[in-house]
């Protein structure tokens, strides 16, 4: 399932899109602004954005930036509410990958999401490719070189969301929170555990290796 963050304050529209996209067999997740934007990405995996430009506490182009900044790869939809050159260059210039001008058409909105889909490869093959090594998302499965190997599926999501955001340091709690869940009643030290088993699996891979950070937590790195 493809999940496609909406992010837009007037909360009509906002319903409007994300009936649209489910009825598209998409899987939606609504924010107003984009600080509570940033919230659902650092705790779901998120393949598209689209996000208006005014919003309060942060608007497009700032949440923009700060996915860009972040090394957030993933295609951002832009919505405006007119259509002017210096905004679309704006948005272009902070990491915008396509513009639609109000009012929408929904039609269209999909015919363009899923076109930014395939330009990502999201489509066709959701995989993350790390040097020789492979990480195939709806397979569950490493490729490096001639081996493949099948990973239990909490141990994929934990290589697979360390390995998206390279050099990035997350903590052992929103390790938790995002893979095993906020309610999980489930001890911290299960994300050790569970990097220590990815670290043995993997420990003759000449693309990355699992970092601990000391007094915060753990980031993966390509290997020099």
């Amino acid at each position: 399932m493809i999940n496609i963050l909406v992010v837009e304050d007037d909360i009509k529209l906002n319903k409007l899109f994300c009936t649209v996209l489910n009825r598209n067999d998409y899987h939606t997740f609504s924010a107003t602004d984009g600080e509570e934007a940033l919230k659902i990405l650092d705790k779901e995996y998120i393949d598209l954005v689209i996000s208006d430009i005014m919003m309060p506490n942060m608007d497009g182009y700032e949440l923009t930036k700060a996915l860009r900044d972040a090394e957030f790869n993933l295609p951002v939809l832009m919505i405006t509410a007119k259509e002017d050159f210096k905004d679309k260059q704006k948005g272009f210039l902070v990491g915008t990958d396509d513009y639609m001008v109000k009012p929408i058409n929904v039609n269209e909105m999909v015919l363009r999401v899923g076109a930014l889909l395939r330009r990502a490869k999201i489509i066709n093959a959701r995989k993350i490719e790390f040097g020789n090594t492979v990480l195939d998302y709806d397979s569950l499965t490493v490729i490096v070189g001639d081996n493949e190997t099948l990973l239990p599926q909490k141990e994929f999501n934990l290589l697979y969301k360390l390995l998206s955001y390279p050099n990035k340091i997350f903590t052992r709690q929103q390790l938790m929170d995002e893979i095993w869940g906020m309610d999980s009643e489930t001890d911290e030290r299960t994300v050790d555990v569970h990097i220590n088993r990815l670290r043995d699996r993997f420990k003759g891979c000449d693309d990355f290796q699992i970092i601990t950070v000391r007094g915060l937590g753990y980031k993966a790195v390509k290997r020099i």
